[in-house]
């Protein structure tokens, strides 16, 4: 395990980092925000705040833990010498910010050699905050969280998310076609971030996404695995880009299988 006082410091400088861009994020948001770029389409948009958002968070980084690594959505990529690497999201959510909807957040995550091993997600609209230490366990706002029990399969709610290339919604839509009449219900939250946080927090019984980026996920599937969850990507394979995968361990099992037959 890493050394106890290192994990206390990334947690201390995860916490600040996301609150106070989720502060910057809440109370600066400009009632005229519009769109600064946008990505891999033209709905994939960027707005002035993730911008904003990122650079406190690097700024902030830099200065407490200089010689650290650090990966941003936003196009951040330093190398760093301490074996440390900051995993960012400093706007999770981005359409659903611009429309004024509540779920999004800012998604902090610190790697050792490889390994996530804090985990903070600030969801601001909702007053919430998500945080997660290798081996000390999930929580919110302070208190313990833990995933739900696995339900029958029928009863399952099962979040997801579509990407923003036209191609690969398409195939989306056919997944999503099998798995809906077989589960309770399927949600759409809009930043996987918030998800998987729901997820650890026993709101949802599952979630899988294609097309998630190591900033969308790192401090999240901490939280989900702190909480007593299973993650993982196409079958036998680790979470990654083409498919990420969360549930309690039963349902793990089902959904991974039930996507690897509907092509997922």
């Amino acid at each position: 395990m890493p050394d106890p006082a290192l994990l206390d410091e990334l947690l201390d400088v995860a916490l600040e980092a996301a609150a106070e861009a989720g502060a910057l994020l809440r109370e600066g948001r400009p009632a005229d925000l519009g769109v600064a770029a946008t990505k891999s389409s033209p709905v994939d948009v960027v707005t002035e705040m993730d911008l904003a958002s990122e650079k406190l968070v690097l700024e902030l980084i830099g200065r407490r833990r200089p010689q650290d690594g650090y990966l941003g959505e936003e196009g951040a990529d330093r190398p760093g010498t301490s074996g440390v690497r900051w995993v960012v999201d400093p706007l999770d959510g981005t359409v659903n910010y611009l429309y004024g909807l509540p779920s999004w957040g800012v998604s902090v995550a610190a790697e050792l050699d490889g390994r996530a091993v804090v985990g903070v997600v600030a969801v601001p609209a909702r007053g919430e905050l998500f945080h997660a230490v290798l081996g000390r366990g999930a929580y919110l706002d302070g208190a313990p969280i833990r995933c739900r029990p696995a339900p029958p399969w029928g009863q399952a709610l099962v979040s997801t998310g579509f990407n923003y290339v036209r191609e690969v919604r398409e195939e989306q839509a056919r997944v999503l076609l099998g798995l809906l009449p077989e589960v309770r219900d399927i949600r759409r939250g809009g930043a996987a971030a918030v998800d998987l946080c729901d997820l650890a927090a026993g709101r949802l019984d599952g979630f899988y996404e294609r097309g998630l980026h190591p900033w969308d996920r790192a401090a999240g599937l901490l939280l989900v695995a702190e909480a007593g969850g299973l993650s993982g990507g196409r079958p036998g394979e680790p979470a990654g880009d083409g498919l990420t995968v969360a549930a309690p361990p039963a349902t793990f099992e089902r959904l991974t299988a039930r996507l690897a037959e509907l092509g997922a």
